[in-house]
């Protein structure tokens, strides 16, 4: 099965940024859509961003203009870059990969990392 391992959460003050990683290997397959989600205590998991194997993102309102998602094929690594931060940014944030066409934020992943705290003051 896929592996997906997160890294680079962490603590900020408001204001700040983190670059996050998410770190695959075990592909058996071409992922058509890679994505970056969050869970904050008590609250639904929310789709952050995508990426599609074209190319194309789709962001939520939330974070446009503030976080940038990308990858590096060479390395197998997807990233988050995330300025700007906000509290209310402060959640798990979590990396997922669809193995099927219709990449956005409200697709279904089958693959899903373990995810990475990031806490913003």
């Amino acid at each position: 099965d896929v592996q997906l391992v997160e890294s680079g959460g962490g603590s900020v003050q408001a204001g700040g940024s983190l670059r996050l990683s998410c770190a695959a290997s075990r592909y058996t397959f071409s992922p058509y859509c890679m994505g970056w989600f969050r869970q904050a205590p008590g609250k639904e998991r929310e789709g952050v961003a995508v990426l599609d194997s074209d190319g194309s993102t789709i962001y939520a309102d939330s974070v446009k203009g503030r976080f940038t998602i990308s990858q590096d094929n060479a390395k197998n690594t997807l990233y988050l870059q995330m300025n700007s931060l906000k509290p209310e940014d402060t959640a798990m944030y979590y990396c997922a990969v669809r193995s099927r066409g219709g990449c956005n934020l409200k697709a279904y992943f089958e693959y899903w990392g373990q995810g990475t705290q990031v806490t913003v003051s």
